[in-house]
């Protein structure tokens, strides 16, 4: 469903005050807590609810209403937000999908009644794949159908999203720079076939591509493998991205992973890519001789390559 931006409240100084509720959909990580705090700057009221196992229930202090439930009983978070009168939420935080495939998980996701008529009517009757985006798809068609409309969180916090530049400064290696243009193509591919964003390379040879398992993970692995470290990880949006969910995103605790498996360089795609806590991460990632760079179709212009050199 087309995304209709133009309903959410243009907010004046003095219509703040009586500011329409936002919801917010929070799964894990720093990115819900900065939502909400962005939406609050902006004058909304902030309705969170957490996913269960997921969301840190200390997200409950920047909200003006918050509740934690399981993420497969998705009618209970319809009704929480009906309650308040919300009529757009957005969806922050990272879902940990690898905790679907443990040992007699199912228990802790027995679904309501609105979220087995979703699965049910997506994935049974119109016999659609299991892929990220198809299960993330039948989330916000659910929220829809109940005249909910889902915008993307950078629709609130816009100013998240990194601009092409070199971040760090430092210089890019030839050998970095083919690994990038290479990798770049390949995550692409991947993205496009919504397997994952993540692709990590090393001499122009694929030490690991991400899956189910996340970013973290994807690297750790390419660090058993690659005992001599000095490899470079590219992640980029998928060629259909929808904005609304699943957009790529990096923080202090993705240079964290690259250091500790031996890396020495990220790629991200600029315009495209969630940063949290910019300058945390810049810091960092000098600290430890990390080259970050946020690049346009795998390509580093001659004016952003100096952004932040001086």
């Amino acid at each position: 469903m087309p995304l209709n931006v133009s309903e959410i409240p243009a907010l004046t100084s003095e219509s703040r005050l009586n500011a329409k509720a936002v919801g917010l959909m929070a799964g894990w990580g720093e990115y819900p807590v900065i939502v909400a705090r962005s939406l609050k700057r902006q004058g909304y009221k902030v309705i969170g609810v957490g996913i269960k196992g997921h969301a840190d229930p200390a997200l409950a202090q920047e909200c003006d209403a918050f509740t934690m439930g399981p993420i497969a009983k998705v009618g209970m978070a319809i009704r929480f937000f009906k309650q308040h009168q919300v009529q757009h939420i957005t969806f922050a935080g990272k879902i940990h999908k690898v905790q679907y495939f443990r040992k007699f998980a199912w228990l802790d996701y027995i679904p309501d009644r609105a979220t087995l008529r979703m699965f049910w009517d997506f994935m049974i009757t119109k016999k659609k794949d299991r892929k990220d985006d198809t299960f993330l798809l039948a989330f916000v068609n659910l929220f829809e159908r109940h005249g909910i409309s889902v915008l993307p969180a950078t629709h609130f916090a816009p100013e998240l999203l990194v601009q092409e530049g070199n971040l760090t400064g430092s210089k890019i290696s030839k050998s970095q720079q083919l690994d990038i243009s290479f990798g770049w193509e390949l995550a692409k591919q991947m993205g496009g076939l919504d397997v994952g964003q993540t692709v990590v390379v090393k001499n122009q040879a694929v030490l690991a591509v991400e899956a189910v398992e996340g970013t973290d993970l994807c690297i750790q692995r390419a660090g058993e493998l690659c005992k001599q470290g000095g490899f470079t990880v590219i992640k980029v949006a998928k060629p259909q991205q929808d904005s609304r969910f699943d957009v790529p995103a990096i923080g202090v605790g993705t240079l964290e992973s690259i250091k500790d498996a031996g890396g020495s360089c990220l790629a991200v795609e600029a315009g495209h890519t969630i940063i949290i806590n910019e300058a945390d991460v810049i810091e960092y990632a000098r600290k430890n001789k990390i080259t970050v760079v946020a690049l346009k179709a795998g390509k580093l212009t001659a004016h952003a390559d100096h952004r932040d050199a001086a």
